[in-house]
C-alpha cells in the first residue's frame, strides 16, 4: 500500500495546518493548528474531524504558534491520547500558548455573554484552560537531529527551521519514502532567529508559502518601527502594537531596546508589554540560550525595555494614562485577547497610531486595518478608525519568495513532488509557479482536504 498525505489545513489559507500521513492503516498527524482569519474558516475548528482522533497513532508538531498547534487541546478533548512529539523549546511554548489560548477564550466567551454580544445562549469557549492543561501530559520533548521513532517501523528527525523558538522542519521516513514538512521557514536575516538548517533530501517536499509572491524590503525593522515611533511620540499619542506573543514581541521589544541606545526615539518613551503569555515566552530566551542570535546583554534588554503588565487590572489602567506611551498587546493580527480593548479605545483618536507587524491573514481585525478601512468591529460594536495604521514591510518572520527558493535549491538531489501549502491561493500558486520555471521541478498547490501520493 503507498504513502498518501491528506491535506486537512494549511492548504488555501495560512492557519489550521494539519496533513495527515498514512500507511497500511497507520496514521501520522503532522501539526494540529487552529484556522483563523475569516469566519469560514474558524468555523472549521467546530466541525467534527474528518477522523477518529483515537485512530492517530501519533502527532508531530513543527513549531508552538497556534496555527501549527493550537487544535491540540480540543483533540485531546475528543479522546486524542497518544503522544505528541515537539522540539524542547516547541514544548515549553506550549506550555504557555495553549492555556492561555484556553483563557483566552474562555474570557471572550464570558465578555460576550456578560454584555450580550452574542447570538448564542450561551456563547461557548472552544475549549477551556483546563482542557489545555490536561493536553500538555501528551507532549514529549525529541531533540533537534534525533531521529525517533513515534510509529513502529516509522522514522522522524527535526531539522532547525529558524522563525521562533524551537520551529522545525520535519523529515517523516516510512516505507522508502522521505517526506520532509518544510514547517514556517525563518528569515536567514532574522534580528532574532538563527538561519533555517538546509534541507535534508526527501523525496516529497511540502513547502510553506506564506511570502510566497513577495519579497522583504531591504529596509530593516529597527528603522522602519523608529520612524513609527518617533512619529507618534512628537504628537503624543499612543502607539498599539499587536503582537505574536511568541517571537513577534521578542523581536520588536529588542529593536525598541536598540532604537533607545541610540537615542532615535526618546530614552523616557513609557513601554508595556501587555501580554503574560508574551512575558513568559520572553523568560524562555534565557532557557534557550543557543536557539536565537541574543548574548546574555540582549536577553537582559528585553526583560528591561518594557514594563511587564501581568494581570488585567494593570491592563485597565493603562487606558487612564496619556500618551505619549508605546503598548505590546496580543494578539499579532487582533484575533482575540487584551489588544481589542486598548484598540477600541485608542483607534478613535488621530493622535494616536496602530502599528501592525506582520502578515495579517484575510478576515482578520488586523487585516481590515490594514486595507484602510474607517471602521473595525471590536465585540459587536463598529470603531472608528482616526488613529495612523502603519503596517511595518520589514518585520516578518518568514521566509520570502526568494529566500522559500533558496532553501529548496540547497537540496542536492531534486524531490519527485512538492507539494506548495500555508499560503493564500495568490501566494501558493506564484511559489508553484517559480519552483516550476525556475527550477523545474513538479509543484501542485493541493485543495483542503485532498489526499495524495507522496
Amino acid at each position: 500500500m503507498s504513502v498518501t498525505i491528506t491535506f486537512l489545513g494549511g492548504t488555501g489559507t495560512v492557519t489550521g495546518s494539519k496533513y495527515l500521513v498514512q500507511h497500511e492503516g497507520q496514521r501520522l498527524l503532522v501539526d494540529c493548528g487552529l484556522f483563523q482569519g475569516y469566519k469560514q474558516l474558524r468555523l472549521r475548528n467546530w466541525n467534527p474531524p474528518t477522523f477518529e482522533p483515537k485512530e492517530i497513532n501519533a502527532v508531530v508538531l513543527t513549531h508552538a504558534h497556534l496555527d501549527h498547534s493550537g487544535y491540540l487541546p480540543l483533540f485531546y478533548a475528543q479522546g486524542y491520547r497518544g503522544k505528541v512529539y515537539a522540539t524542547p523549546a516547541t514544548c515549553d511554548l506550549c506550555a504557555i500558548l495553549l492555556p492561555d489560548s484556553g483563557h483566552i477564550q474562555e474570557e471572550d466567551a464570558g465578555f460576550v455573554n456578560r454584555h450580550g454580544y452574542t447570538k448564542h445562549a450561551p456563547a461557548l469557549p472552544l475549549y477551556d484552560k483546563h482542557q489545555a492543561i490536561q493536553s500538555l501530559n501528551l507532549l514529549q520533548p525529541q531533540a533537534l537531529g534525533n531521529t525517533f521513532s513515534p510509529i513502529p517501523g516509522w522514522k522522524v528527525t527535526f531539522s532547525s527551521a529558524g522563525h521562533i523558538l524551537g520551529a522545525s522542519s520535519v523529515l517523516v521516513e516510512v516505507a522508502g519514502k522521505r517526506i520532509l514538512f518544510s514547517g514556517d521557514l525563518g528569515r536567514p536575516d532574522d534580528l532574532l532567529m538563527l538561519p533555517p538548517d538546509k534541507p535534508p533530501q526527501a523525496d516529497t517536499v511540502l513547502i510553506e508559502s506564506t511570502y510566497g509572491n513577495r519579497e522583504h524590503p531591504e529596509e530593516n525593522v529597527i528603522a522602519e518601527l523608529g520612524l513609527a515611533l518617533k512619529k507618534v511620540s512628537a504628537r503624543g499619542g499612543v502607539a498599539v502594537i499587536p503582537v505574536f506573543a511568541v517571537g513577534r514581541a521578542q523581536a520588536i521589544l529588542y529593536a525598541i531596546s536598540i532604537l533607545k541606545e541610540r537615542g532615535d526615539i526618546p530614552h523616557g518613551l513609557p513601554v508595556f508589554l501587555d501580554s503574560p503569555m508574551a512575558v513568559h515566552t520572553t523568560e524562555l530566551y534565557k532557557k534557550h540560550p543557543h536557539a536565537h542570535r541574543l548574548d546574555a546583554q540582549g536577553i537582559r534588554d528585553l526583560g528591561n525595555v518594557a514594563t511587564m503588565v501581568e494581570n488585567t487590572d494593570q491592563s485597565k489602567k493603562l487606558a487612564s494614562r496619556h500618551g505619549p506611551m508605546v503598548i505590546l498587546a496580543a494578539s499579532g493580527m487582533a484575533t482575540g485577547g487584551r489588544v481589542l480593548h486598548h484598540l477600541a479605545h485608542y483607534l478613535p483618536d488621530h493622535r494616536n497610531m496602530v502599528v501592525l507587524t506582520g502578515y495579517q491573514a484575510p478576515g482578520t481585525r488586523g487585516a481590515t486595518l490594514a486595507s484602510g478601512s474607517g471602521v473595525v468591529r471590536i465585540h459587536s460594536k463598529d470603531i472608528q478608525i482616526e488613529a495612523e495604521v502603519v503596517q511595518l514591510q520589514s518585520s516578518s518572520a518568514h521566509a520570502d519568495a526568494s529566500q522559500l527558493i533558496d532553501w529548496l535549491q540547497s537540496m542536492k538531489e531534486l524531490p519527485s513532488q512538492v507539494y506548495v501549502v500555508h499560503g493564500e491561493p495568490e501566494a501558493s500558486d506564484a511559489l508553484r509557479q517559480k519552483i516550476e520555471h525556475k527550477l523545474g521541478w513538479r509543484a501542485l498547490v493541493p485543495e483542503h482536504g485532498s489526499t495524495w501520493p507522496t
